[in-house]
């Protein structure tokens, strides 16, 4: 084998974290500022504004100091009470995890779950809105990327404000990478970060907060405070004139800032462009090569990862081992319910080129070709070029 277990790969073409744009790595290497001093809270305002600006918030977003992991747990501890009725929506390994805090915090929860490589309906939402209108949060992962498939958050959200309920949306890989925003889907809670389709490291969460969730959670006793787990000592810290809880992650905000600057200034509509383009391609060649991806249709694939299905009697684990042995590319596995089942390609921040499908395709097909398969990777790779051509006809003439 070329590249050997322990090298460094080639490329990373994973669901996350993705390897950085290059200019926040080097946004990582700016001074480690005093988080008192007046420098750094100034700059950190500035960066809760580009924040705000990239989410479309019409009030402050909250960062949290940990991957959005952190986020997710947070917004369950601190917006579920015990005599909340959570309705959560599984169509995915993380939707169906959400489930389990939001147990934790109250003992009436009802579920929505569909097969792992569909979407919720929001006609389901609706009825059990309709049968339960005990229901006072409502909790979605919008892109599942053990399954590489997108919920229609903003008709489900149009749903749940109707209703009354929150909502609290996992937006972790999906923000950035795609036309979504905490209001266009009408979010109490919208929990996201940089280490996927901003391309910056792991280490912090962007979450959007309601003024009605802000009330909910100050006036829920068991929300925490003074922990790593609460959002409400974090209300005001965006304020240059106001402390901080506990000491930030100074570095990851540099990065944070750098990652913020390239997405508006390559403006959104371009970044998400970027990303379909890549898919679509991605999608393209997998079907021309003879294999299938995992959604149950085009329609809920998403933009940001492709996940493809194994092929009976395809040890999926090998495929992976085989692409970064011999190409030196490295794919991400499934997840609890689909380890096994599929590979998935991560198209985010910097690995949102067009390119990179084509890459993507050589590897996976050339890897199950190793393995017995025999794909028409040619046929693949060309598919690839013909929807990555016709887009550039579209600029050209």
């Amino acid at each position: 084998m070329r590249y050997f277990e322990h090298a460094e790969p080639v490329i990373t073409l994973t669901a996350g974290p993705v390897n950085a744009y290059p200019d926040v790595l080097r946004g990582l290497g700016r001074t480690v500022l005093y988080d008192y001093d007046p420098a750094f809270q100034l700059f950190y305002e500035r960066v809760v504004d580009k924040s705000q600006k990239a989410m479309r918030l019409s009030n402050k977003p909250v960062i949290l100091h940990g991957e959005p992991v952190l986020g997710l747990e947070a917004a369950a501890a601190s917006l579920i009470t015990p005599g909340d009725v959570v309705l959560n929506l599984a169509s995915g390994v993380y939707g169906k995890g959400f489930g389990y805090w939001a147990k934790r915090y109250s003992p009436h929860l009802l579920e929505i779950e569909v097969p792992y490589n569909e979407a919720i309906d929001p006609q389901a939402v609706a009825a059990m809105l309709k049968a339960h209108p005990e229901i006072t949060i409502v909790s979605v992962c919008h892109h599942d990327t053990p399954s590489g498939t997108i919920n229609p958050i903003d008709v489900i959200g149009a749903l749940v404000s109707a209703h009354g309920a929150y909502l609290i949306v996992d937006a972790v890989s999906s923000f950035g990478g795609m036309k979504t925003h905490p209001e266009d889907c009408k979010a109490d809670i919208y929990v996201t970060g940089p280490n996927k389709c901003l391309g910056a490291p792991p280490g912090l969460t962007m979450m959007g907060v309601s003024e009605r969730a802000w009330a909910k959670m100050k006036a829920n006793p068991l929300a925490p405070r003074a922990s790593m787990l609460s959002i409400v000592d974090w209300e005001h810290a965006w304020s240059k004139d106001k402390p901080f809880p506990f000491t930030p992650s100074v570095a990851e905000m540099n990065g944070l800032d750098v990652a913020l600057d390239l997405y508006l200034n390559e403006g959104a509509e371009a970044v998400w462009a970027r990303h379909a383009l890549t898919a679509k391609a991605m999608r393209a060649g997998v079907a021309a090569m003879g294999l299938s991806i995992w959604a149950a249709s085009d329609n809920i694939a998403s933009p940001t990862t492709t996940a493809v299905r194994t092929p009976e009697g395809i040890d999926e684990k090998a495929v992976r081992q085989a692409a970064r042995a011999r190409y030196g590319v490295v794919f991400s596995s499934g997840r609890a319910e689909t380890l096994g089942k599929l590979t998935r390609i991560g198209h985010m921040g910097p690995t949102a080129q067009p390119i990179y499908a084509v890459a993507a395709l050589t590897a996976l097909g050339g890897a199950m070709n190793s393995l017995g398969q025999k794909l028409a990777v040619g046929k693949g790779i060309d598919a690839a070029l013909a929807v990555i051509d016709a887009e550039n006809h579209q600029f050209t003439n």
